[in-house]
């Protein structure tokens, strides 16, 4: 083997190796700005996006004890590594395949492999942080509402002592 394709064949060994999930794509005429859109999106979830030759892919993934369903390789691969939160990745990917030709083979999430009709459904999951946001929200309704209700409390009282002492300077 070259010494280019040695080096490239370890980089997307070191890859497979450091990614918690990883999303394979088949792609057609892509674009270089539909690219870098893909790309910039991908980054902002901790993930870049990989075009590879097959050979060099199926190469790395056995390197990196992965193993994969050859049949499901069709057309140009590209691969979505991700390093932070997965479902911000194929958000990412299902909001770059509208655009694009890309469409999603197989991928494999934090050790158990997803199908294509599984990762669509994945995709319309909310992320992390919006899982957050509303636990965040359902925990903060109650304790605003106990404060308002305590705010008016304090304000009806102040309103009744206001009306006591008006009552008493008519007299």
């Amino acid at each position: 083997m070259r010494k280019e394709k040695t080096f490239l064949l370890d980089e997307i060994t070191d890859k497979f190796e450091n990614s918690n999930s990883w999303i394979i794509t088949s792609y057609e005429n892509i674009n270089p700005k539909s690219s870098w859109d893909l790309r910039n999106m991908l980054s902002k979830s901790e993930s870049e996006y990989e075009v590879v030759k097959k050979r060099i892919f199926i190469r790395a993934a056995k390197k990196a004890g992965i193993k994969l369903d050859l049949d499901l390789l069709k057309g140009h691969i590209g691969v979505v590594f991700v390093y932070g939160d997965p479902m911000g990745a194929t958000k990412a990917v299902y909001k770059a395949k509208d655009h694009m030709n890309l469409s999603v083979l197989n991928a494999q999430i934090e050790g158990k492999s997803y199908d294509a009709a599984e990762m669509e459904l994945l995709s319309k999951l909310p992320s992390k942080d919006e899982m957050r946001a509303q636990f965040l929200s359902v925990l903060e309704a109650p304790m605003s509402e106990t404060v308002s209700v305590m705010n008016s409390l304090l304000t009806s009282v102040v309103y009744a002592i206001e009306e006591k002492k008006k009552l008493e300077e008519k007299k």
